[in-house]
This record gives C-alpha cells, structure tokens and sequence, in this order.
C-alpha cells in the first residue's frame, strides 16, 4: 500500500464527526448526520472521500511459533489468512509485542523476548503500514536492542513504527502522518508499564510510556496537524475481559485532549469497544483491547482477537465515522504446536483441529458466547470489503 507520512510544520485541524447508521449497528460519533440537501450542498464544494483502517492486536511470538518457521512453515505463512483483509485497508496497523533486534541479540521467548526480523517484514508484505513498538517488553534486551529494531524498521520501505525514539530532539518532534485519499491520519503510541525494566539513565526518550502531561504535549503538537488522530495504548489486565479504571482513566483523559481513536492493547484477550464523550461535543471512539494477533499463548481465550475495522468518510469539510466494528480472528495451531496461522473467525472451519480442547467444549460457542457478551452487534462477520 502507498503512503506518504508528512512533517507537517502547521496545518489547520477541521475535524468533525457528522454520522449516520453502520452496518454494524453502532452508530458513529458526533453530532447527527447533516441532511442530503445540506450534504450534497457541501459536496458541491469539496468531494466526498472515504478511507478504511484496519488495527490488529498483540503480535506475540513465542518460541513455539518461531520453532514451528524452521519445521515447514513461513513467516508469511502466519498472516496468510487475513492479508486480503489487511492489504485491502487504506491504513493497516499491528502492535509488534516483541523485539525485532537482530539475531545478534538471541532469538528468544518468554520472558525477555526477541523475535526473528524475517516475522517483521512478512507484516509489511501482509500490508502492515503502522507498527506499534512501545510495549512492555521493548526494554527485555537492552537498549541497545531497541536501537537495532528502529534500524530493521528503517530498512522496510513503506512502514512507519511509534513510541520508540533515537534521540530527545526526535521523542518531541517526530510526527507520524499518513495522507491517503485527502485525509491526514497522525499516530501516537504509549506503554504504560516495561515490566519493571527502568528506562535507561540519560535516555529518557528512548520509549513513549504513558505519561500525561508528555501525552498532553504530543497531542497539542500534532492535533492541529492531522484530521483524524490515533493513539496506540499499551495497558490493561492481561487475560481480563473488563477493562480496568486505569484504562477508563486514560481513555476519558485521551477523549478530553480531542483524540479521535484509541487502539488498545496488552491484554491479550478481547475487551469491548466504546464511544467516549468529548468536551467538543464528538466523541472518541476506543478499542480497549484487541486481544492477541498471533501468539503462542495455550488459553483458549487469548486465541480468539479482532481486527478493528474504521472506515472515516469525509464530506463537505466535516470527517466522520461511517462505519465501525471488530472483525474476529482465531490463532490457530494444531495439537504439536505447529502450523500456525490467523484466520477471520468468519472464514474458520478448523476449530476441530485446534491445539486447544476440552471435555465437553465446543470452540465455537465458547467464541460467540465471548463475542455476544463484549460487542453485540458490533461484530462484523464478513470482508467489509466486498
């Protein structure tokens, strides 16, 4: 996918969150959708435009995974099943859990992690666009390591990565924009926690943790450069299907500095999505958690994730959010931890084979019972690209 990411020195935000009914039943923030015959006047000035973001969660690679790439499988193998979603999307963003350091830092799992760079460049050709690397484990090898992965992440044409930085003059002047059909999307991303690991002395820059009054300074900085806003979250309860009141915290601070998403992630299994009220009269629209992407985790819950799917459209001078949902995934795997691979949860027809049974349980209703409670009909059970 083509992009362009743009420093941009000032530009004037005008972002406004007009909507109508989605197809999947959640309605899209803002105030009510403006008439056709106001529409169509507006249009008669500035044409309308549409774009589509798609954001996956954790991408965890356990040894189990990396084991199972030199008995057969690929790294491209793992996202084969959900790249047309993905290279379909105008915007497509994953959190890389991991370290991408290079083999000269060890290739390891649990718990100080460090994963083959080959896995990151199968994201780019799978059309990952926007790598999250501000993670509780980016400080398990080093900073030293982290500095290698900004370099791999250099070396890929096309991917821009957040919330890791090279200097301080970068940590508070780097902007990531992506212009795609007329609309300038900005990224930020923040940790809450390196697991237990301090950010090196004298290299306070080195990672984005979630720090209010920093996080204030980024969103004053690129809010007025962007029409839509994006803020990556690392946070939450790992394996906790309710979100926590830090998370509720953070969003409703992240809602009241204007950001217009909130992609979250850390917990490694689903958590419910949210319009949060905004002091413009808009709202937020925010993902707590989008549970793991792939990953080598053995609970049953930590195998079912979502893809967040955001389609903005833009009319008249006024953007808003036409559509949004989750699209469910599976991480499969057999019984010998092989064949690896994630799958749209609509296009599933290997529960019977997955690594992960039990007496008298069937993987199917388990999932739908874990989706119908969390979303409702906010789940979309189809390509929303067809």
């Amino acid at each position: 996918m083509a992009k362009t990411v743009l420093l941009f020195l000032c530009a004037a935000s005008f972002f406004s969150c007009p909507g109508g009914k989605s197809r999947t039943g959640f309605g899209p923030s803002g105030s009510p959708a403006p008439t056709p015959e106001a529409a169509n006047q507006s249009e008669r000035v500035l044409p309308t435009a549409s774009l589509t973001l798609i954001a996956a969660g954790d991408n965890l690679l356990h040894m189990t995974v990396v084991d199972s790439l030199a008995d057969g499988g690929t790294p491209d193998s793992l996202y084969a099943g959900v790249k047309s979603l993905v290279e379909k999307a105008d915007i497509a963003f994953v959190n890389q859990e991991t370290l991408l350091a290079g083999e000269r830092f060890g290739i390891s799992g649990y718990p100080l992690f460090n994963s083959p760079q080959e896995t990151g460049r199968a994201l780019a050709r799978a059309g990952f666009d926007v790598v999250n690397q501000a993670t509780n484990h980016i400080l398990d090898k080093g900073y030293a390591a982290v500095f290698s992965t900004m370099d791999f992440w250099d070396s890929v044409e096309g991917v821009e990565y957040l919330g890791i930085f090279r200097s301080a003059e970068e940590r508070e002047t780097k902007d990531v924009i992506i212009e795609k059909n007329g609309i300038r999307t900005g990224f930020l991303a923040y940790t809450e926690a390196t697991n237990g690991i301090p950010v090196p002395a004298g290299r306070p820059y080195l990672v984005a943790l979630a720090d209010t009054d920093l996080m204030e300074q980024d969103i004053k900085r690129l809010r007025p450069k962007c029409d839509f806003l994006v803020v990556s979250m690392h946070w939450g309860d790992e394996y906790q299907h309710d979100y926590n009141s830090r998370q509720k915290q953070l969003g409703a601070f992240l809602a009241g500095q204007g950001v217009d998403l909130i992609l979250g992630h850390h917990p490694h299994v689903l958590q419910t999505f949210e319009y949060l009220p905004r002091p413009d009269g808009g709202t937020t629209l925010c993902f707590f958690s989008l549970g793991n992407f792939m990953s080598g985790q053995r609970r049953l819950p930590t195998a079912l994730g979502g893809l967040a799917f955001v389609k903005l459209v833009k009319s008249g001078g006024s953007l808003y959010i036409e559509q949004a949902g989750i699209i469910p995934t599976v991480t499969h795997f057999g019984k010998d931890l092989r064949d690896y691979q994630v799958y749209p949860y609509y296009a599933y027809t290997l529960a019977g084979k997955h690594g992960l049974q039990y007496p008298g349980l069937t993987l199917k209703n388990y999932f739908d019972n874990i989706l119908t409670r969390l979303f409702r009909d906010g789940v979309i059970n189809y390509d929303p690209f067809l």
